[in-house]
This record gives C-alpha cells, sequence and structure tokens, in this order.
C-alpha cells in the first residue's frame, strides 16, 4: 500500500462538532470570536442602562448621573488594565489595592508635599508611581526568580503593603494640600471629568500594548503555554516581571486617582478594590488560565459593574444584595469561560476521530 493511501490527514481544529469536516459554522465562530463577547457584554451593559432608566426614570439618566458612573468607573478601569496583562500570562495580582493605599501614603507625606510646594506638583506623581512600580517589582521578582506561587506572592503583598502604609501614616489621615495638584486632578476637560480621560488613554494604551506588540504577543504566548514559550527564546523571567511592575504602576496611578478625588492620603483606600478588579476582569472575557486577554472587555466589564452599583444606589437596595448579585455575575462568567474553554479540545477530539475514522475505512 502506498504512503499516500495510509497517510492519515491532520484533523482540522475549526470543524464543526456535525457536518462536514473543514466547515465552519459562522454563527459558533462569530460568537466564539472577540467580537461575539464584546456584543454580549454590550447587551448586557445595555440592558443593565434600561433596568436603571426604567426603575428610576430621569434621576438615573441624566448627565450628571452618567458622569457618576463613569468616574466611579475610571480608578477601577485603570488598575484593571494592568492586571488583565498579568491574567492573560496566566498569573493573579491581589495586592493592587493595599499597593493604591501605600501610593496615597507616600505621596501625600508631609515632606512630599512640601517637596513638591517647592518644585511641581508633579512630583507626587513621580512618588505614587514610583512606589507602585516598586510594590510589583517586588511581586515580579519573588514569582519569577524566587518560584513563589503567584497567589501566595501577591497576598503577602497585600498584607505587607497594607500594614506599612498603616505604620508611615500612623493609621492617620493625610490631608492633600497641593492646591495645583487638586486642581489638576478634579478639573473637567470638555464637560468630561480628568479621572475619566486618564482611564481612556490607559485603556487605549493598554489595547495597543496588547493587541499591537511584541510585548502582548508575548503575554498571551506565555499564558498559553509557559514552557513552550521559554523554548521558543521568550525569556519569561523576565517578562513576568515586566508584567508585574506594570500591575503595580496602575495601581500608583490609580493611587494618584485616590488622592485627587479624596483630596486625601489614608492606609484605607484601595480597600478590597482587587476583589473588583479581578471580577471586572474575568467577566470582561479574560481567561483566568491565561492565554486570552481583552482590554475592551475589561473596560466594558468595569462599566458593567459601575453601572450594577449606581442601578442598586438610586434604587436604595441593601448592599449586601449589591454583593450577591456582583458574586452571580462572577460566577457565572466563570461558568461561561469553563465551558467555552473546554469545547476547543472536545471538537479537535471529536475532528481527529472522525478524520482517523475516514482514513482507515
Amino acid at each position: 500500500m502506498s504512503e499516500q493511501n495510509t497517510k492519515v490527514a491532520e484533523p482540522n481544529p475549526d470543524a464543526p462538532e456535525h457536518g462536514r469536516p473543514g466547515r465552519t459554522n459562522p454563527l459558533h465562530a462569530f460568537v466564539r470570536g472577540s467580537a461575539g463577547r464584546n456584543l454580549g457584554l454590550v447587551i448586557a451593559l445595555a440592558l443593565l442602562l434600561v433596568v436603571g432608566a426604567v426603575t428610576s426614570g430621569d434621576r438615573f439618566l441624566n448627565l450628571e448621573n452618567m458622569l457618576t458612573i463613569l468616574r466611579y468607573a475610571s480608578i477601577i478601569g485603570v488598575v484593571s488594565i494592568g492586571v488583565t496583562f498579568v491574567i492573560t500570562a496566566g498569573g493573579i495580582d491581589l495586592s493592587v489595592g493595599s499597593v493604591i493605599g501605600l501610593t496615597t501614603v507616600v505621596a501625600s507625606l508631609t515632606s512630599v508635599q512640601m517637596a513638591a510646594a517647592q518644585s511641581s506638583w508633579l512630583l507626587m506623581v513621580i512618588v505614587a508611581l514610583a512606589v507602585g512600580a516598586a510594590a510589583g517589582l517586588v511581586n515580579g521578582v519573588l514569582i519569577a526568580y524566587g518560584k513563589v506561587v503567584a497567589f501566595i506572592a501577591t497576598l503577602a503583598m497585600l498584607i505587607g503593603a497594607r500594614g506599612l502604609a498603616e505604620l508611615i501614616s500612623g493609621r492617620r489621615t493625610q490631608v492633600v494640600g497641593n492646591r495645583d495638584f487638586l486642581e489638576v486632578l478634579r478639573a473637567d476637560l470638555l464637560g468630561v471629568p480628568i479621572l475619566v480621560w486618564i482611564f481612556a488613554v490607559v485603556a487605549a494604551g493598554g489595547w495597543f500594548l496588547l493587541n499591537r506588540t511584541t510585548f502582548g504577543r508575548r503575554t498571551i504566548a506565555i499564558g498559553g503555554n509557559l514552557e513552550a514559550s521559554r523554548l521558543a527564546g521568550i525569556k519569561v523571567r523576565r517578562h513576568l516581571v515586566y508584567l508585574y511592575v506594570l500591575a503595580g504602576f496602575t495601581a500608583g496611578i490609580g493611587g494618584i486617582m485616590y488622592l485627587g478625588r479624596t483630596t486625601a492620603g489614608t492606609s484605607t483606600h484601595g480597600l478590597l478594590v482587587e476583589l473588583d478588579v479581578i471580577a471586572a476582569v474575568v467577566v470582561g472575557g479574560t481567561l483566568l488560565v491565561g492565554g486570552r486577554g481583552t482590554i475592551m472587555g475589561t473596560v466594558l466589564g468595569v462599566l458593567i459593574f459601575s453601572t450594577l452599583i449606581n442601578v442598586f444606589t438610586q434604587n436604595n437596595l441593601d448592599t449586601s444584595i449589591q454583593a450577591l448579585a456582583r458574586a452571580l455575575i462572577l460566577v457565572g462568567a466563570v461558568l461561561l469561560q469553563q465551558r467555552f474553554a473546554s469545547q476547543g479540545p472536545r471538537r479537535r477530539l471529536k475532528n481527529a476521530v472522525r478524520t482517523d475514522a475516514a482514513a482507515t475505512s
């Protein structure tokens, strides 16, 4: 028998479970694709807006309330962009909330504010960004070079950063007295709060970095298969450090935004923010196991949660109900992820069996 007759055909991973092999189902491909996932998030957000409009009327639909939703989403959104990269690479960062608190405390120290008054308010910004990046660097080194599990390393930073912030501040609130700093961060540009503009710029930069650069492709590759990425020549450990520094850097931006919004630095800033951030990233469609990340999905996930909270607040619903609803949304998103993630291997196995059977018949 010739080699041509005995050769087994390569399975087609895009072949549908039913129908002729090699044919793709356009609807199925659209639903599984990023466009379909984002469309589902847009529909969910639109339904929330409709519910808010029906239950609260003009109080919900007025421009000021829409800006309130965006203002609330902006801080969580900025931090979520950095965490999206970490989760896409198969990691996790539980420390961003505590890092926010630490950055606000250090940046609002009397010595820092006095130095900023003598030079520029930008000094407070630089200090906050440096503290956030340094915390991310510690996380990255422990995980990449110390071989500490990401969950444990960032959990230790969560506890340690909050404790350090309390020691530095003496558990006291530090008022921001630099008027130039506050005027810039509390200003509006074209009628939109500057905090929302910061979120938009960070989201646009994150989208470009993940989707249009080698850095983003390497991040996705590491999340998909770390060992294969290492064998392909990617400096995995160094890249992981970069990712955690990026997450810490965005937490530093979040700390700056907290200072501008509250006009004070305190160790309680950012409390439990990490939970909202991870929930928004996961609901947005980034896989917890890594290998797939979406900045647009993260933005929509943040907007969904901030709109949901606003709807509950407008209707004076108990915070316990809010927490329960957010938990249910998160669990539902994870279940959907697991279902879609498991469909790929099942389909490839069925296609392989089908093609093997066709070759031997």
